[in-house]
């Protein structure tokens, strides 16, 4: 198996830290081995700082991996001076630096070099400074692969949720709900349980956008014009697909096993309940793309960053999911995909 790509995220936020965190309980990085991608001088500024030992061994395609406890491979894209790294305060050069990590790790992925990218968290304020102009990760992994069609999804061991719409204001959702757009998120959600979930006959459901789901169009039209017309189509083209349901029950019941996921309306309708499960755990996947995508689902908690407090539980997570959907793409397609 071709390595796997790790982004390092922002250098003034908690990725740095959970990537060493992560490999110092790492025993063997051989058999299935992964890259950081990202800065020496970054990694080896939060060695020092908290005292981890590890060591950073610059690698590139071709190389032998190192594998031993402790040893971090890094593809080096960027040489920040040690005293532009700063915990918690991030600037126009550490913000250009985490996005040429995501630039790099996404081409080198293209040129057959690694077999996947997990990656750790970004500001969207700082991708803003680096001049890439994108609403966060997901959009900005949309525009280096030139997909369309790219849906959010959280997964964890007892719940996972899709979304319809990611970052936008509340006001904004209502008139982003469409026919076509949401019978594209479900066939994207169905076909990513078939492959990347080896998961043989996917039940999804939908949740509503309005309290009750419209209770009869008087808390809202969405339920009857645009969720129920979709979800009906998509039963006809043979997905095993129900709704709109209440979304302050449709949750418990997915969770408890009757839904291998959760069409959502809007981001924190399907982020609340899913961070309530998951919060340490949870691995944030973006489906659609033409590479394997996966990432932490937690932000750059600047406010911890550099004091040894973060967990690298939802990085081992992240990793450990993008492992298994690259072994399952590569599984023979199934016929009721």
């Amino acid at each position: 198996m071709l390595p796997l790509a790790i982004t390092m995220g922002c250098p003034a936020g908690i990725g740095p830290e959970i990537i060493l965190k992560y490999f110092k309980q790492l025993n063997n990085n051989s058999t299935s081995p992964i890259i950081v991608v990202g800065d020496k001088n970054v990694l080896e500024f939060y060695v020092e700082r908290l005292q981890i030992n590890c060591s950073i061994i610059s690698w590139k395609p071709g190389d032998t991996i190192p594998s031993g406890p402790g040893e971090i491979p890094l593809f080096e894209t960027s040489k920040l001076p040690m005293t532009a790294i700063q915990p918690g305060v991030f600037s126009k050069d550490t913000a250009i630096a985490m996005a040429n990590a995501i630039t790099t790790a996404v081409k080198e992925i293209q040129n057959n070099n690694f077999s996947g990218l997990c990656t750790c968290p970004i500001s969207k304020e700082a991708l803003q400074k680096s001049g890439h102009h994108y609403p966060g990760h997901t959009e900005m992994l949309a525009s280096l692969t030139k997909t369309s069609d790219q849906v959010m999804m959280l997964a964890g061991t007892t719940l996972r949720v899709t979304l319809a719409t990611i970052h936008c204001s509340i006001a904004q959702v209502p008139g982003l709900l469409h026919i076509e757009s949401l019978l594209k998120l479900y066939k994207i959600t169905h076909t990513s349980l078939l492959k990347d979930f080896d998961i043989a006959a996917p039940k999804l459901a939908v949740a509503a956008l309005n309290p009750h789901a419209g209770e009869g169009c008087m808390f809202g039209s969405e339920e009857q014009d645009i969720i129920t017309p979709s979800i009906e189509l998509a039963q006809q083209k043979g997905m095993d697909i129900s709704g709109p349901f209440p979304p302050d029950t449709i949750f418990t019941k997915a969770s408890q096993g009757e839904y291998d996921a959760v069409i959502c309306m809007y981001h924190d309708q399907g982020l609340i309940p899913f961070k309530l499960l998951h919060f340490k755990d949870g691995v944030n996947i973006t489906l659609g793309l033409p590479i394997v995508r996966t990432s932490v689902d937690h932000g750059t908690a600047y406010d911890i960053a550099g004091k040894g407090l973060s967990n690298p539980s939802s990085l081992a997570a992240a990793i450990g999911l993008a492992k298994t959907i690259i072994i399952n793409r590569s599984q023979p397609t199934k016929s009721n995909e």
